[in-house]
């Protein structure tokens, strides 16, 4: 299904969806705790429900409220053996991976296609030095079957994706013995920060470094069922604060927790920089409103800690005067889609001077878009991103699949009509 977007003006207010990392970690936690969970506002997409189909394929009964909180109740014993399949949901893969190597059963991992080719050969490797059996078809990746429990040692993993160490993080108080994790190569701290928050709020005993190259974790350890709220993401927000950087309209979002790890957060401080005025209007509402169009200011930034931005912000960018840098964000080119790649595309594609680095994108800004068609690429975020980048162009574009956005963000397209005006030519 292709979508064509055309030039708008933005103003208004929205109330953000659930945070989908908090919304998987809560649901494969609740899994694996001793008793019954809930979990109010979770989030309803593709990728929760791939999630709530992997914990029942755990042995989980989760049970909708009248209120729409989930109640999740742990398994008393697990199944005998276990396959999954984890959807188009990495998130769910790689937490749940770490969490099914703490019990002593088969559990076989699948997914889509896309999924099948987003590589975990480092997870899966320090769980074989932590005791776990594995077995691939195709080593580093799904599907494959592993067998545990994690007896604990010591271990060294390169975290190109953070969810690598949360995976560890996760399953390792399960284990039968202490685990000891060095980490020389950590990307996106703040998902695991995300992480170490759950394990601090139920009691998980573990010792960290300062710098995160170093995790202790003691086992035979038990995760107690818990009652929580899940606030709104910062990574699905992202869009609307960046459709008003580029119309140079004001966009408020209400459901933020301005404390929450989520390392998304951190693109209001970029905004800033390019210009935009950040406000929160209240304890959970932020007010985005973007300069005169056409004058955004260029500049470098880091994404290493919110690599999901890359999109959004590479189409930012392209608003702006001058050379701007989107650096150190390798991880971009194991997401659903190499990131750095498809966003190079597309953007020249609607008329923009874009280079592509090994770890970067540069583009060079000159405050507007030409419009035109471009791709998908099966990636959510890159369709969203690409629907931002409609609302500034001088003419309409159209992207050629944007079914994806229901993989986290179901309702995007709605929300983004509710804050949009049509532009009125004197």
């Amino acid at each position: 299904m292709s979508t064509t977007l055309y030039p708008k003006n933005v103003t208004g207010h929205i109330t953000m969806v659930a945070s989908k990392s908090q919304t998987i970690r809560a649901l494969l936690i609740a899994t694996f705790a001793k008793g019954k969970s809930i979990i109010h506002n979770a989030l309803e997409s593709d990728d929760t429900f791939a999630c709530i189909t992997v914990c029942r394929a755990f042995g989980a009964t989760i049970t909708v409220l009248a209120d729409n909180s989930l109640l999740v109740q742990a398994p008393q014993t697990f199944p005998d053996s276990i396959a999954v399949d984890c959807g188009n949901s990495g998130t769910t893969l790689y937490l749940a991976t770490g969490l099914a190597a703490s019990i002593a059963c088969p559990v076989t991992f699948t997914g889509d296609e896309q999924l099948q080719n987003r590589p975990l050969g480092e997870l899966l490797r320090a769980l074989t030095e932590l005791g776990v059996a594995v077995e691939a078809l195709r080593p580093g990746y799904p599907p494959f079957t592993i067998r545990g429990p994690i007896t604990g040692g010591t271990t060294t993993i390169e975290c190109h994706s953070s969810q690598y160490l949360s995976a560890l993080l996760l399953g390792c108080p399960l284990g039968t013995n202490k685990s000891t994790i060095y980490v020389p190569l950590l990307n996106e701290r703040p998902y695991v920060k995300m992480t170490t928050s759950w394990l601090d709020n139920l009691g998980i005993a573990y010792e960290s470094s300062p710098q995160m190259d170093k995790f202790s974790i003691a086992g035979q350890q038990t995760y107690l069922p818990f009652e929580t709220t899940i606030w709104g993401d910062y990574s699905s927000a992202s869009f609307f604060f960046c459709s008003a950087a580029v119309t140079g309209g004001c966009v408020t979002v209400s459901g933020l927790d301005p404390d929450d790890s989520q390392g998304d957060k951190e693109i209001l401080p970029v905004l800033e920089a390019m210009g935009c005025t950040v406000t929160w209007t209240d304890t959970t509402s932020v007010r985005v409103c973007g300069p005169k169009k056409g004058s955004l200011q260029s500049g470098v930034f880091d994404l290493n800690a919110m690599p999901d931005a890359l999109p959004v912000l590479a189409v930012t960018a392209c608003y702006a005067q001058g050379k701007t840098m989107l650096t150190n964000v390798p991880q971009a080119r194991i997401k659903e889609t190499d990131r750095i790649t498809s966003m190079r595309k597309n953007l020249v594609a609607l008329g923009a001077r874009v280079e592509e680095e090994e770890d970067a994108l540069v583009i060079y800004g000159n405050g507007e878009l030409p419009g035109g068609p471009c791709k998908g690429f099966g990636d959510h975020r890159i369709i969203m991103a690409m629907a931002i980048a409609a609302l500034g162009a001088k003419n309409p574009v159209t992207i050629d699949s944007t079914a994806a956005v229901a993989v986290t963000f179901p309702t995007f397209f709605s929300l983004l009509e509710q804050i949009s005006e049509e532009i009125v030519h004197a």
